[in-house]
């Protein structure tokens, strides 16, 4: 199935990276965290990329452009410029990276897509999020319903330590739980080709005209991931999701 994966964000609140790099470009373990969104795709078998460009497009380019170089080890001869692998990496991705301007939004960069994607179902997520999400069993949900989109509602992990109070006296104390409400989206979408026409064009949001109307029309759905999930929005973030990778990554299944 076709996976769009949304990369053309200006990446403020990460301005320590950002000013350098585009935000899915930001390194965990080494690899920029579109790789590991990526990896989470293609272990269920989704492996045709279409990755929506704004913000220096051209890092994103150069890095699939130069991959196998980046990612293997290989011998030069300096003298005929001849190259011998010796270890290749296996990824057998097919990534297809288009410029949806620098100023589009969300919405408008997915509108873009549609000539590419054609009349299928796809996927679509954002290029800063990382989970253990079940892609299997998302699609089997999505199928199941039938209605135009499928949105995957997470519940983050709490910013604060978490005090459960009778009187003055803690009955309970939590560093930094995950929420047990508060649904948010978390990404990791899956929709039926009508849905590109409620995108009105570049200066659409997606989570605001397309996904309301859907929303208005009963075409909405949401798949409960309970799992892992955290998105990198700033330095801590990233700090955060670092130490994770150094501990094993619970986004990898």
């Amino acid at each position: 199935m076709k996976v769009i994966l949304l990369a053309g964000g200006f990446g403020t609140r990460l301005a320590e990276y950002t000013d350098v790099i585009p935000k899915p470009m930001v390194p965990i373990g080494g690899k920029p965290i579109l790789w590991h969104i990526m990896q989470t795709y293609a272990r269920f078998g989704h492996k045709d990329f279409y990755v929506a460009l704004g913000y220096k497009a051209e890092v994103i380019k150069e890095y699939f452009l130069n991959y196998r170089a980046l990612n293997a080890d290989f011998t030069i001869d300096l003298a005929s410029g001849g190259v011998t692998s010796l270890q290749v990496d296996p990824v057998d991705w097919r990534v297809t990276l288009v410029n949806t301007g620098e100023a589009s939004m969300t919405g408008g960069r997915v509108k873009r897509m549609r000539s590419l994607i054609g009349n299928e179902t796809c996927m679509l997520t954002y290029g800063d999020g990382v989970a253990d999400i079940d892609l299997d069993a998302l699609l089997a949900f999505h199928r199941s319903h039938g209605k135009m989109v499928t949105v995957s509602a997470v519940r983050p992990a709490a910013r604060f330590g978490e005090l459960d109070l009778d009187g003055a006296r803690v009955e309970s104390f939590q560093e930094k739980p995950q929420l047990q409400e508060g649904w948010i989206n978390g990404g990791y979408f899956i929709f039926e080709p009508a849905f590109f026409d409620m995108i009105a064009g570049d200066s659409t949001l997606l989570e605001r005209e397309p996904l309301e109307q859907a929303t208005k029309a009963g075409e909405l759905m949401a798949y409960r991931h309970d799992g892992f999930w955290h998105c990198m929005d700033t330095k801590r973030d990233h700090e955060l999701l670092e130490s994770l990778w150094a501990k094993g990554a619970p986004w990898v299944r």
